[in-house]
Formats: C-alpha cells, sequence, structure tokens
C-alpha cells in the first residue's frame, strides 16, 4: 500500500506542558503533519478543574503563505468565538510563515486572567514546540527516504 499526497505522513502527536508563566495553567497541542498542510489544535486546563469540564470549540483559523509577498501570511477565520480569535489567528499566521505551508488553527486557550506578555510568552512557546514536532517529523522522513 502507498501513501498518496493526501493521505496522513504521520499519526497525530499530541504534547502537554505548563506555560511558563501562567501558574497552575497546561497547554495541551494536537498536532497533524500532512503532506500538504498542518492541523493544531490548542487547548488549556487549569489546576483545580473537574476532569469531566470541557472548553467550548473556539475558533478555527485557516492560514497559508502569500507567494506573492514572502514574508506575509493570508488568513482566513471559519469559525469565531471572540475570546480566542486573536490568539488562533496569530497562532496560525505565524506557524503558515516560519514552515511555508497552510496550516489549520483550531483555539479553545482560555487566557482569561494574563497579562499581554503572559499571553505573548505562551504564543512563543507555542509556536517554538510546534517548529520542534515539525522539525523532528521532517528529519525523520528524511532519514527514511
Amino acid at each position: 500500500m502507498t501513501q498518496d499526497a493526501k493521505s496522513p505522513s504521520v499519526s497525530p502527536i499530541e504534547v502537554s506542558f505548563p506555560l511558563r508563566r501562567a501558574l497552575y495553567t497546561t497547554l495541551h497541542i494536537h498536532l497533524t503533519f500532512l503532506a500538504t498542510t498542518t492541523m493544531v489544535f490548542l487547548t488549556t486546563t487549569s489546576t483545580g478543574e473537574s476532569k469531566g469540564v470541557t472548553r467550548p470549540m473556539g475558533s478555527f483559523v485557516y492560514a497559508m503563505p502569500n507567494r506573492l509577498h514572502h514574508g506575509d501570511t493570508l488568513a482566513t477565520s471559519m469559525y469565531t468565538t471572540p475570546n480566542t480569535i486573536d490568539y488562533a489567528r496569530r497562532t496560525a499566521q505565524a506557524l503558515a510563515r516560519r514552515m511555508n505551508m497552510p496550516v489549520y488553527v483550531g483555539c479553545s486557550i482560555d487566557l482569561s486572567g494574563q497579562v499581554a506578555e503572559e499571553e505573548t510568552a505562551g504564543l512563543a512557546q507555542i509556536i517554538n514546540t510546534i517548529l520542534a514536532k515539525w522539525e523532528e517529523v521532517k528529519g525523520k522522513k528524511e532519514a527514511q527516504s
């Protein structure tokens, strides 16, 4: 059986870690790296939440690199929730620019009570973690071929 360009190149990856500047908040990332695009889903949990608590879906954004103006990205909000749309859009645009491929980002991160510095540090931590996993997957694929 051969893989075509539309089939997943790897199985989904799930990563969880505490946010550095947001005490008692754990970030959960679900990644799927496909041949032509990447799908990312982000959510948070806080210490003290009961295990049965689920967050609403949040925002869903599609971003792709602009082939005419390098360093720029095009983004479309497919589903919006006011408190998550900005973070979803910034994450999608940063990943599309750095990975040079289309990215879908679903975001239900709860940043209530966070100041701007904590949000920015969290975004940098998310981007760096995703890019490290992407490089790891790319390295494995190149070693196999």
